[in-house]
């Protein structure tokens, strides 16, 4: 059984903290798949990025809260991305953690 976990990080271009956001998430995702290689072949991870100023739904509903970041579908965090807290979401996530 295979499974996807969907990560979707909503920021716009020069927002410095849309840029944190971005380099938390690529390292906690890379270190996922890195330790998950092997083990859990079948856990799969999308990483997605929309940017408000182009996206007037996401604007419209994200536009105070930026960065905004989203685990299939519902929003996990935004402002500051916390590593951990993060992380231990993708592991929830995991069939063996069910």
């Amino acid at each position: 059984m295979s499974q996807t976990i969907n990560v979707a990080l909503v920021g716009k271009a020069g927002c410095h903290l849309c840029d944190d956001a971005r380099v938390v998430v690529n390292a906690v995702i890379g270190d996922f798949r890195a330790q998950n290689t092997g083990v859990a072949r079948h856990v799969q991870v999308n990483f997605v990025e929309h940017d408000i100023l182009v996206n007037e739904e996401l604007a419209n509903k994200y536009h105070d809260e930026i960065p905004v970041l989203l685990i299939n579908g519902k929003v996990h965090n935004y402002w500051r991305i916390d590593p951990e807290r993060f992380r231990a979401a993708l592991e929830e996530l995991t069939p063996w953690s069910l």
